[in-house]
């Protein structure tokens, strides 16, 4: 069976960062597409800290719905972006409106890419 949202959806992954940095790009990306899945952050950590990934997919078939403007971070988010091309394309296009973005890597396969980020406040 086809997916309808194959060409359209983008895991967002995020790590190195804290829960409300985590939360502050994805309240920026909610505003822009239609959030389809995403994991709950898990509890903070007793001791010591833990590597934590947050994860969410959005669907960017709607088109943009609102600009989130520029949002603080109080340290630099590592993301990984995965899904269609166009549709990457356009949440880094998103994210960039918002944070600063520094590319880390992209990989290139036959209907999917993935791209590596470093977000940052401006």
């Amino acid at each position: 069976m086809y997916d309808a949202h194959i060409d359209t959806d983008v895991t967002v992954q995020l790590s190195d960062c804290d829960r409300e940095d985590a939360q502050a790009v994805f309240a920026v990306l909610d505003h822009a597409y239609k959030l389809e899945d995403m994991t709950a952050p898990g509890p903070r950590a007793a001791t010591a800290p833990a590597p934590t990934v947050w994860m969410a997919t959005f669907d960017t078939a709607g088109g943009r719905q609102e600009d989130a403007g520029t949002v603080q971070l109080t340290g630099r988010v590592a993301a990984l972006l995965t899904g269609g091309y166009q549709a990457v394309e356009e949440v880094e296009r998103t994210l960039a409106a918002a944070f600063e973005v520094q590319s880390q890597e992209s990989v290139s396969g036959d209907q999917e890419t993935e791209a590596r980020l470093l977000l940052a406040s401006r």
